[in-house]
């Protein structure tokens, strides 16, 4: 079986999803899920502590330390070493989210391969978990999971059908807010919605709240990434908004690029469109307006 440090939380779940929860030897501290991987030897964590920090101070320091060059992340090198894993899973998508390739492979064990998954459409998200299979020699499993993401997103996507397109505002971040960007549009098309400032397989971007409204959604989801919902709705308190809005759990279901996409697909598609697509019993709270 081969070692695996998975330094991305969205591999760390494909992993454990493709039954080779075993061959992680390692893991980063914001891989949480499934349960099984937590205590697992902590190989790389954010230097910014971000418990005590409101939204705006967070972006102040992420801005900060990515003008100045300096890596969000710090990896435990001589751990990684210890571990000697063969396989290294990371990501070059978003220096926010993750420690990067470059970064990894000036830490790496001789020997040692590194897979930098980026994927930034869901069909891309799916490539992600085919490519581990393989590396897993799990390849059945891989089109399994990739079959029932799909089989989750169709049934979302039949329900709403022919209905109205709800416009819609995906906040990525609440202060400065953010427009969602690679697979989020994406969702919300399928779901039924049309993302009124998002921009589908590119980058999220910062906008304005005078932005949001301006453009008339009917619905804001707010969805700051790497929290659940009630850190979500925590964050968007005293946000004065002309439309309805509710937060959801951004970390499990939308800004992690694995399998649990399709279930978000399924959130979105309830949360636009009541009355036809049924509720997937996630996480969702309600803001006032």
């Amino acid at each position: 079986m081969k070692r695996v440090c998975s330094l991305l939380p969205s591999a760390t779940e494909i992993v454990a999803e493709l039954g080779s929860v075993d061959a992680l030897v390692g893991v980063s501290d914001e891989c949480r899920w499934p349960t099984e991987v937590v205590g697992k030897p902590v190989v790389s964590a954010a230097r910014i502590d971000v418990a005590a920090l409101s939204s705006a101070e967070i972006d102040d320091a992420v801005r900060s330390a990515l003008r100045d060059g300096r890596s969000l992340y710090e990896v435990d090198a001589a751990l990684l070493d210890r571990l000697a894993p063969d396989l290294i899973v990371t990501q070059d998508l978003c220096a926010v989210c993750a420690v990067s390739g470059d970064q990894v492979a000036d830490a790496c064990p001789a020997g040692a391969k590194v897979l930098s998954l980026d994927p930034s459409t869901l069909d891309e998200v799916a490539a992600s978990v085919r490519t581990l299979a393989a590396e897993l020699g799990a390849d059945a499993r891989g089109e399994q999971i990739v079959t029932e993401m799909r089989r989750t997103i169709d049934a979302a996507t039949r329900a709403v059908r022919g209905l109205p397109r709800r416009r819609v505002f995906f906040a990525e971040w609440v202060d400065p807010p953010f427009c969602a960007g690679h697979w989020l549009p994406e969702m919300i098309e399928l779901a039924g919605g049309q993302d009124v400032l998002g921009r589908a397989g590119e980058p999220s971007h910062p906008t304005t709240w005078e932005a949001v409204r301006d453009a008339r959604p009917e619905l804001v989801v707010v969805a700051p990434c790497g929290l659940g919902a009630a850190e979500a709705a925590a964050a968007a308190a005293g946000l004065e908004l002309d439309c309805p809005a509710v937060a959801v759990d951004a970390d499990s279901y939308f800004v992690r690029p694995g399998p649990r996409l399709a279930e978000g697909v399924a959130q979105l598609a309830h949360l636009f469109h009541p009355a036809h697509a049924p509720d997937p019993g996630l996480p969702a709270i309600p803001l006032g307006v």
